[in-house]
């Protein structure tokens, strides 16, 4: 799955201006959607409205199927940090005991653990970086004394104190230079990208170790040395023909949920589900096979995405991340996904890369406008904008994928936005009207056009004999990234759109790009220290820009009254760089070249300028414009009879994330 993130570079020109103080007289409905920001986060509610007119069985269906995102939750959570369960349930025990806590500390605590939450670990899962609590290791301790005089239990060894665990742990939360990446693309000094990485798909193993290893899992298994041999231990519940792995428990729980799911769905998923169920028992990668190729024959009305599918956070780009996201399609909103999938093959045939990488049969995608009912994992409560899958290139050449938009997600983060941004980072009065009245419209269709005809597109040589990601290694997915942005950015103007009614004119096209351009400089507020990019997607999005800007002057940077621009010059020549860069990096992929791919992100995708984030910090500090919106789930319950028979399944909003985390937590 390759996605535009929630952290929305692609929506960046709205802001935020409506702080969790009320510290400005707020709309109905901005109370309604906005439920406070923490640090440079908001925190938002999302919003299903449709569900309620789901069939009974739909309803029963997405619930099940939402009982199993919850029950791999905390499979994320390790995959993130080998002691981030350990520290998850140390904030969780403090918050829960919090009597006699010093107010202050305990503010800073609860406030990380919120972002904990967000981001299922210590570090950022969008910039990679580390984060830490406000108050002191001191503080922090003593909070923790009180809260187990309180009663709270930290699953101490035996005649192990509270004090002597946080001390183990204390470089791990309080110093952000101790292992300060969780994921590192470009490695300090004497380590390489799996020992600066402190993520826990990789224990005691460097890139040399596993050079000729073959891994039997690739997406789903943790590598390790042990007593100088390297070995798979393999994520996989186990069944009477093979042993349990890593997570046995979790996945356990998963699929007693996805069995209870089965007699609700229709023939076909129930076939995908059975898979699934397969492949979570055994760990096999061809039952994973199956289950996608059974997940393209089917297009219902709920679906789900569930498993080990994302390999951003691992720096060879190859173990998956548990995820799970659960939605039905949104029936008022799909028709331009389904419009643009097909003409798939109108825009696959203008590509601008060489005949042999198009595909000359193409596979219809499906393609929907979706609303999300839950999400967890890789997923949420950090929510992409839009999903395309699978991932594997033969299955995409051979079945197709599916592209989804995720509107509810879009609509609701707007709730807490507005048009400041536009007017803070925008230079001309021409430019913010574009954007304030096509924006939101040019950003859905980037969306769509990035998954759908993006990732979805193009063919690779026939002399690569695995996967593009196999030679392409770290610098893949920042380049499949770029490729699905350029797809969609090479065709904004195509008069295609306009002739479907899915933009209005060429005025609306104009907007995409000057948001596109925009959008590379507000995405620098994320980065609060040094001079590099981790994230594949903030790579792919500077790669674009800044080649625009080097090599076909389409795009300039300008200073006006002390403060820095970034403006489209020439939407001829934006358009016919994006296509000479699509065309190259279309080739790099098909023919997988490495060094053609790590000198193209060396190049444009890495640097930035520090003086330059640090003014955009400055500036959307100044508009109270967040980095990062996260979402509270809607809540799902079963409504029975007095016979215990399902009669309804009763969606509410919680409007807060420590009640549902302490929920999904088992502490509420």
């Amino acid at each position: 799955m390759k996605r535009c993130l929630l952290s929305f570079a692609l929506i960046l020109f709205l802001a935020f201006f409506v702080s969790c103080e009320k510290s400005k007289v707020e709309t109905e409905e901005e109370q309604r959607y906005l439920i406070e920001q923490v640090g440079t986060t908001a925190i938002a509610q999302l919003y299903a409205d449709g569900f309620k007119d789901l069939s009974l069985n739909e309803k029963i269906l997405a619930y099940y199927l939402a009982q199993a995102v919850i029950a791999g939750d905390t499979i994320d959570n390790d995959q993130s940090h080998r002691h981030a369960l350990e520290i998850k349930d140390i904030l969780e025990e403090i918050i829960t005991h919090k009597e006699g806590i010093n107010p202050e500390t305990f503010k800073a605590i609860l406030d990380y653990t919120k972002l904990f939450w967000v981001n299922h670990s210590q570090y950022n899962a969008r910039t990679k970086a580390k984060f830490i609590p406000s108050c002191s290791f001191d503080q922090f301790l003593e909070a923790a004394k009180s809260a187990q005089k309180n009663g709270a239990s930290f699953d101490l060894k035996e005649g192990e104190s509270i004090e002597a665990k946080l001390k183990k742990l204390e470089k791990t939360i309080f110093d952000s230079n101790f292992e300060p990446l969780v994921t590192a693309k470009i490695p300090p000094p004497g380590q390489d990208i799996l020992t600066a990485s402190a993520n826990n798909f990789y224990e005691n193993v460097t890139l040399a170790d596993i050079k000729n290893f073959n891994e039997k899992y690739p997406l789903n298994s943790k590598i390790i040395k042990k007593d100088g041999k390297v070995m798979e231990l393999v994520w996989r519940a186990g069944n009477e023909d093979v042993k349990p792995g890593l997570y046995a428990q979790e996945l356990a729980e998963v699929i007693e949920k996805l069995k209870l799911a089965i007699p609700y769905a229709g023939e076909q998923q129930k076939i995908t589900l059975q898979h699934m169920i397969d492949y979570f028992e055994t760990g096999d990668p061809d039952s994973f096979r199956k289950a996608n190729i059974s997940w393209l024959q089917d297009d219902p009305p709920v679906d789900f995405i569930i498993g080990f599918i994302e390999n951003y956070k691992d720096a060879r780009g190859i173990k998956g991340e548990w995820e799970g996201l659960i939605s039905y399609v949104n029936k008022k909103t799909t028709q331009m996904m389904r419009d643009i999938a097909a003409n798939a093959q109108y825009f696959e045939n203008k590509a601008p890369w060489k005949e042999e990488y198009k595909k000359k049969h193409f596979q219809v995608p499906v393609a929907n406008s979706i609303d999300v009912v839950i999400s967890g994992g890789d997923a949420g409560p950090l929510i992409p904008a839009g999903i395309n899958l699978p991932n594997e290139q033969k299955i995409r050449e051979q079945y197709g994928s599916k592209s989804v938009l995720l509107f509810n997600v879009m609509r609701d983060a707007r709730k807490v936005t507005g048009g400041k941004s536009a007017e803070e980072f925008l230079l001309t009065d021409e430019e913010k009207e574009l954007v304030l009245k096509y924006g939101s419209l040019a950003d859905n269709v980037i969306i769509a056009l990035h998954e759908v005809i993006g990732h979805g597109s193009g063919k690779v040589s026939p002399k690569l004999t695995k996967d593009p990601s196999d030679y392409l290694l770290e610098h893949y997915n920042t380049l499949e990234e770029a490729r699905g942005d350029l797809m969609a950015l090479y065709n904004f103007f195509d008069p295609k759109l306009v002739e479907l009614g899915i933009l209005p004119n060429e005025d609306a096209a104009k907007a995409g790009y000057i948001s596109e351009a925009m959008s590379d400089l507000t995405m620098l507020r994320r980065i609060k220290k040094g001079d590099r990019i981790e994230d594949d997607h903030m790579r792919a999005s500077h790669l674009i820009q800044v080649y625009l800007e080097k090599k076909t002057l389409a795009v300039e940077t300008v200073k006006k009254n002390g403060k820095t621009y970034r403006r489209v010059k020439d939407f001829d020549l934006f358009r016919q760089g994006a296509g000479e860069l699509l065309a190259e990096i279309m080739r790099i992929k098909a023919e997988g070249d490495f060094e053609a791919a790590k000198k193209l992100v060396n190049a444009y995708a890495v640097k930035i300028d520090p003086s330059l984030r640090d003014e955009v910090i400055e500036r959307s500090q100044q508009i109270r414009y967040p980095d990062f919106v996260a979402f509270v789930m809607p809540d799902l319950a079963l409504v029975k009879d007095r016979e215990g028979k399902i009669v309804d399944v009763e969606i509410s909003y919680p409007m807060d994330l420590v009640a549902q985390q302490l929920k999904w937590s088992g502490k509420k």
